[in-house]
């Protein structure tokens, strides 16, 4: 898993851009979640889809950007979460022990 660092809100305008040509995940994460841990380390064990960018956000530095990312994308924040993007929109979303690398993949690959 090549993880990117999300860190600036300055990214969010990236991250839409971006999401234009591929579709790009973001993963909201908090170390001091054991659920959130074995959601990451899941996805970490799998083989991450070809052709989508995985952006990773630490909640405990920068919450800010996560309530940015829930009033953009009109999500409820949750932790651990993961929001897959697409042509600027969150076409998918899941939370706790819903979120599987298999259906990352298989939204990834709908055709939006």
């Amino acid at each position: 898993m090549n993880w990117e660092l999300l860190t600036d809100e300055a990214q969010l305008d990236l991250i839409v851009e971006k999401s234009k040509k591929e579709p790009v995940v973001i993963f909201k994460h908090s170390i001091r979640c054991n659920i959130s841990s074995m959601a990451k380390a899941r996805l970490e064990r799998e083989i991450a889809p070809a052709g989508v960018h995985f952006y990773l956000l630490d909640l405990l530095k920068y919450r800010s950007i996560s309530n940015k990312i829930a009033e953009q994308f009109r999500v409820v924040h949750q932790s651990p979460q993961v929001l897959l993007i697409r042509n600027g929109d969150c076409i998918y979303d899941e939370s706790h022990n819903g979120i599987e690398m298999d259906e990352i993949a298989e939204q990834a690959s709908l055709v939006k």
